[in-house]
């Protein structure tokens, strides 16, 4: 029943033994939501009761009549339209109450909720009396599903499982596995997915929503303020965030780590926590800094306090803990000024702090040498590659005795290096985002790379490129080397720098990994459960296993035989919210409009 981009989901086969009215009530609420979903007005008319005591809620409350139906019919179908789990109830003799859940989408924007009808017996037959549609509050769990037939990869590391079955209720994972093992429940709504593979939602556990993926959100390397003005640009990221929510779900991402940004991230993360139209945000909040880049800082808001000595980092922490953020992140640069040595007891005692006060540790650390001083201070989480020497069987042990997921980032620093080609050639980057989940913002000043000026030009594109290819190897002996000593990794991106977009940016370091030694299987896991253990969440992500949230991700070919084919989006799950890829792109392509 697919009409116009339409998709109408309903209830299993009707009771066998059903009474004559309500399987009378029942073929007149199918014909009502098919007319819905195929747009046909006439259909939808015939189902009501023509007569001045039609009974519909409106805009305003009670609206009564069949005039203002009739008037109203046809001028705003959903874009979408989802209902399942129809329920009906003989009343009395020729009258039937009826209820199904929606899903509807109008460009954009989403509502879920509860309809009701009320059917009568008429001498013209049977019709719908009363109509109503309440929108759910947030956080609702969505109706019941199966998800049958796929390959499932549940990101345990286990092998793939064939003709698999996952039910999911509540908006959580009820049971994963074979059919014999998970009896699909009477009346529950059956998605077959036949000839496709099943895993979890992709997790990006690192990115920074304060950050846009183009040169506007880095003015400290490509200085575009006279177009672009810093404070503009942040409060548009600020007051938009749904710009990268919708190109994280269209990409398969269904939980990302912001590890570090202005304070009102730690705020997104927290008004979205129930908003099943974004992927599940954890948020850092300010970085503890040793440096702070030049103009990345505004009047009133800092997203960078400087670790001083070890007061200060104490103070910092503290703060953090203030305003809700879910991690510390220090940002532990080392340079001829600052020494390691110098800012070791500020970010140990920062360490300390945040272990007193129970929020995990995170630390960019590229140096062998600086990342030994963050294991020792507990790092849960270190973000970037060791990048100058190869790690030692201490790095090893400190790594095992902090917990430590190693997050290698291989592939941000060659954004910067395209955008340096971009000002030299005076070209635009091409971008990689096969399934256009990139929003149109975002694609529009990329395509302008080409036109805008700033400190990058070929020669900086060349000593980027030796850097790039002088740390490869390392990354990637390094990458290889922790995997096989049992130390967790998680997939990160660092999306929000320049040309690593939020969202698509996934695909590219995920088939990194690989080059880097992994096999797939390995990114997989790193890429699901890895992300989940980065983000302390892996009691509720990460893995297609009963209790865990259902946040799942379908796709057209095998991953296990190459992670490209992760670019093979076909639907996303997310709290338990189905969509398909045309619904995702569909959102990122309307949601401009509505701005």
């Amino acid at each position: 029943m697919l009409a116009l981009g339409l998709f109408l989901v309903l209830q299993a086969a009707a009771p066998a033994a059903e009474p004559p009215d309500v399987a009378a009530a029942r073929a007149l609420f199918q014909l009502n939501l098919d007319a819905i979903a195929h747009r046909d007005r006439a259909a939808y008319l015939s189902c009501y009761l023509n007569a001045p005591t039609l009974a519909r809620t409106g805009p305003a409350g009670f609206d009564l009549g069949y005039a203002g139906l009739e008037k109203d019919a046809g001028e705003a179908w959903p874009d979408t339209f989802e209902a399942l789990d129809l329920r009906l109830v003989p009343v009395r003799d020729g009258v039937v109450y009826g209820t199904y859940r929606y899903r509807v989408r109008y460009g954009a924007e989403e509502h879920s909720g509860l309809s009701e009808r009320t059917f009568l017996k008429t001498p013209a037959g049977w019709r719908i009396a009363v109509s109503t549609a309440f929108d759910a509050p947030a956080g609702t769990p969505p109706p019941a599903r199966a998800l049958v037939g796929a390959t499932l990869i549940d990101g345990t590391g286990a092998p793939p499982l064939p003709d698999a079955v996952v039910l999911v209720a509540e908006g959580k994972i009820t049971c994963a596995g074979t059919r014999a093992a998970c009896a699909i429940p009477p009346g529950v709504a059956v998605v077959d997915l036949e000839g496709r593979w099943l895993m979890p939602g992709l997790i990006d556990a690192h990115v920074h929503f304060s950050q846009t993926g183009w040169a506007d959100g880095r003015p400290d390397a490509f200085d575009v303020r006279s177009i672009h003005p810093y404070e503009t640009v942040q409060a548009d990221l600020e007051a938009h965030p749904e710009r990268f929510f919708r190109s994280y779900l269209c990409a398969g991402v269904t939980s990302v780590f912001d590890v570090g940004g202005y304070p009102w991230t730690v705020a997104m993360a927290r008004a979205h926590a129930l908003d099943l139209t974004a992927p599940r945000v954890s948020a850092a909040g300010p970085l503890l800094s040793t440096f702070e880049p030049a103009r990345t800082t505004l009047p009133a808001a800092r997203q960078f306090a400087l670790l001083k000595d070890p007061d200060s980092a104490r103070a910092g922490v503290r703060y953090l803990k203030s305003i809700g953020a879910d991690a510390v992140k220090v940002w532990y640069i080392v340079t001829p000024e600052l020494t390691v040595e110098a800012n070791a007891p500020a970010v140990l005692a920062a360490g300390d702090e945040a272990k007193k006060l129970g929020l995990p540790l995170i630390v960019h650390a590229t140096g062998l040498a600086e990342a030994k001083v963050a294991l020792r201070a507990g790092a849960h989480l270190l973000v970037h590659s060791v990048d100058d020497a190869p790690v030692d069987p201490e790095f090893l042990e400190l790594a095992r005795q902090a917990g430590t997921v190693y997050n290698p980032t291989l592939t941000v620093l060659d954004g910067y290096r395209r955008m340096s080609v971009a000002a030299g050639e005076h070209t635009a980057p091409v971008i990689d985002d096969p399934n256009a989940c990139v929003d149109a913002t975002t694609r529009a000043h990329v395509a302008s790379s080409a036109d805008n000026p700033w400190h990058g030009d070929l020669e900086t594109a060349a000593r980027r490129r030796a850097r790039i290819d002088a740390a490869d190897p390392i990354m990637a002996a390094n990458l290889k080397r922790i995997v096989e000593a049992g130390i967790p990794v998680a997939m990160g991106t660092d999306a929000g720098n320049p040309l690593t977009l939020h969202g698509p940016s996934v695909y590219a370091e995920m088939e990194a990994m690989v080059a880097a030694g992994l096999t797939p299987a390995q990114v997989l896991v790193a890429s699901t459960r890895g992300g989940s253990l980065a983000m302390g969440r892996d009691k509720e992500v990460g893995t297609v296993e009963k209790g865990k949230v259902a946040d799942l991700l379908v796709l057209t070919a095998d991953p296990a035989a190459d992670v490209a084919n992760l670019r093979r989006v076909d639907r996303v799950m997310r709290g338990g919210v189905l969509r398909t890829i045309d619904e995702l792109k569909a959102v990122v392509a309307a949601q401009e409009a509505k701005r």
